[in-house]
Parts: structure tokens; C-alpha cells; sequence
């Protein structure tokens, strides 16, 4: 088995002239936590679209599992194993927390999610969904609407059907946006817990949740990598803090001496 899970080779990525991402050389280990930061206009998520196939390279290789996913098109790098989530929550607001991990569930059998069908053909479904709901502490809120929950539930609601797609490799863009103090500590320890057995790539832009769970940091700034390393190791690093977090990371340090 290889120990790298996904590795980019001089990604490479232009828009009429404007180089957004330039030669990022990226290697994300297996049943590891790596987190993607950077300033806004780094390149963070334009390297999270062209990892899942949203944009195509100008130049550049991206290999899944030691495979060459270049060329694949969004659909076949999901079904590989590689499942994303957005800045944004990605739930269908007018169903139930069950109903949106069922059809995550559903997505894993083949078949397509038919509304105009009976719900009841999906409850063979309904026990994998309970488990799932469990993990991210939701089950009591499973016949909830998902546009009545609050905002960080939405969030973990949005992990757990990520996880009903059993995926490899979970792509989190800046899962904690938005947040309040006590529902990014959540979510924070929920990454946590799940990310047990399983390998995330995440954008971050929260240091206190890049500090307390990332395995592996890689510093982009104007589409390239400035840096990489543990949290303690960039955040020691001239150039890093010379270049934008020197706040960001002072602050940090003081609140933990």
C-alpha cells in the first residue's frame, strides 16, 4: 500500500494569463489530518476543485491512490473515493437530517435518489442512517427539517452524509466558517473523532482548529507553497510569518504560554 493516498506533481492552473495555483507539488498521507492554509487568494480552493475535478489543470498531475485522476471527470474521482464538502452547507434544507444521509446512502448503492417515489423503499437504508446520525450526534435530530437546524449542525449534518458516501479521502472546505466559539469547538472535535481510520484534506482558516488537529500543514500563498510542515514547525517559520499570519500565530502562541 502507498503511503501517500493523494499527490499532486507541479499542479499547475492559469485563467487568461493569471497564474491562481503554480507548481504545488502536494503529498497527503494516509489516515492523516492535512490542512490547506492561506491567505484569501492563496489558491486554497481553486486546488480543492481541481483535486475534484471542478477545474481542469493547465498543467500538472494528480494521482489518487498512486492512479493518474488527471483527466477524470468530477463523477469518477467521487467514485473513486475522493468526496468533498463546501465553504457553504451542501444539504437539501426542506428534508429531514435522515432523509439527507439516506440519500448519501443511496448514492453508494447505484441507484438514484427518485422523489416521486415512496420514501418507505429507502428504510432498508434507515439503520445505517441512525449510525451515522449517531456519530455526528445528531440521531435526535433525525425527523428534524434540515433548514430549522442551527448552523452548526447543518455542518455536521453535512459530514455525515460525506461519510454515508464511505469515502477514502474527505475534502472539508473551511468546515468551520461562519461559526460561533462553542459550535466550531464541536465540529473541531468531531473532525477529530472521525477523521479515526479515514485521511481528510481541509481548508482552514481558524488557527486554534489547525493547531489542535492537524497532522500536516501546507502554507499557500499567491498560488504557491510557501511552506509545510507540523503546526509547530510552521508556525515558527520566517517566511510564514513574515508573509501573513504573523497575528494570526503571535496570538496563538501567547494565549498558549
Amino acid at each position: 500500500m502507498k503511503k501517500y493516498i493523494l499527490e499532486t506533481k507541479r499542479l499547475t492552473k492559469e485563467f487568461r494569463g493569471f497564474v491562481a495555483v503554480q507548481d504545488v507539488n502536494l503529498q497527503v498521507e494516509r489516515d492523516s489530518i492535512h490542512v490547506l492554509i492561506g491567505p484569501n487568494g492563496a489558491g486554497k480552493t481553486t486546488c480543492f476543485n481541481l483535486l475534484t475535478k471542478f477545474l481542469t489543470p493547465t498543467s500538472g498531475q494528480i494521482l489518487f491512490d498512486g492512479e493518474d485522476i488527471t483527466r477524470d471527470k468530477p463523477v469518477k474521482t467521487a467514485r473513486r473515493g475522493m468526496v468533498r464538502s463546501f465553504q457553504i452547507s451542501a444539504v437539501f434544507p426542506h428534508m429531514t437530517a435522515l432523509d439527507n444521509v439516506r440519500v448519501g446512502l443511496q448514492r453508494m448503492t447505484g441507484a438514484s435518489y427518485r422523489f416521486w417515489e415512496s420514501g418507505r423503499r429507502l428504510d432498508r437504508l434507515n439503520d445505517q442512517a441512525y449510525a451515522l446520525l449517531e456519530r455526528v450526534d445528531l440521531k435526535s435530530f433525525a425527523h428534524h427539517i434540515v433548514a430549522d437546524l442551527p448552523y452548526g449542525r447543518k455542518r455536521a449534518l453535512e459530514i455525515a452524509t460525506t461519510l454515508a458516501m464511505r469515502p477514502r479521502l474527505m475534502l472539508l472546505d473551511e468546515p468551520t466558517q461562519g461559526m460561533g466559539h462553542e459550535d466550531v469547538g464541536k465540529v473541531t472535535q468531531l473532525i477529530k473523532e472521525v477523521s479515526v481510520g479515514k485521511t481528510i484534506l481541509m481548508v482552514e482558516h481558524n488557527m486554534n482548529v489547525v493547531a489542535k488537529i492537524a497532522d500536516r500543514i501546507t502554507v499557500l500563498s499567491r498560488g504557491s507553497v510557501l511552506a509545510e510542515g507540523s503546526y509547530a514547525e510552521v508556525s515558527k517559520n520566517k517566511a510564514v510569518v513574515e508573509a501573513y499570519m504573523g497575528t494570526a500565530i503571535s496570538k496563538l502562541q501567547q494565549e498558549a504560554g
